[in-house]
């Protein structure tokens, strides 16, 4: 890896920690809070593309598991890993690479070729419909709740992860011209 590739992963890690430091608002059905962290998860993916992206992700996560408190809520360990927002934490490892693996699929059988669509797709079927079917098993074999029960109370961050998504390949997009 190059030096702009050593950097560019760094300060990714940096940002992600960053919004870490914003509290997370609790939600009263679920002890899974709203966060901004899974917003910095998605601009890895976007932006930094699969690799790198996910070298970003993996760092970030190895620092909470040795006990930084990176975590919405200043929270860190090895128990954040039992606990209710393990499968969120285990998703993000993989968001970044999903996210590139589908945006070059859609770009490579569909007319839409690495545009704000595609990112938006490949972004949403990733940092959504994956991380939160991870989630949802996670969170109803450690919470001792129904798969039925689970999905809807993470049905409530639906609506603020989609304008996540939105936001981010609209900056992804705008700083990608910065940085290449």
């Amino acid at each position: 890896m190059k030096t702009k590739d050593l950097t560019q992963i760094a300060l990714m890690t940096a940002l992600i920690i960053v919004l870490g430091m914003f509290p997370g608002i609790p939600v009263l059905l679920i002890p899974v809070p709203i966060v901004l962290q899974n917003f910095g998860i998605m601009l890895a993916g976007i932006l930094l593309g699969g690799k790198k992206g996910t070298f970003s992700v993996l760092i970030f996560t190895l620092l909470v598991m040795v006990g930084l408190p990176f975590l919405s809520g200043f929270q860190g360990g090895l128990a954040v890993f039992v606990g209710p927002t393990a499968g969120y934490l285990f998703a993000w490892i993989f968001t970044p690479m999903l996210i590139a693996l589908i945006n070059n699929l859609i770009s490579k059988y569909t007319p839409w070729k690495n545009n704000f669509g595609s990112l938006l797709i490949a972004t949403i079927f990733t940092s959504i419909i994956f991380t939160y079917v991870l989630a949802i098993l996670w969170l109803s074999w450690q919470s001792h709740i129904s798969i039925l029960n689970a999905f809807y109370a993470n049905f409530l961050f639906i609506p603020g992860d989609i304008l996540k998504a939105v936001i981010a390949v609209f900056l992804a997009q705008r700083l990608n011209k910065i940085i290449k």
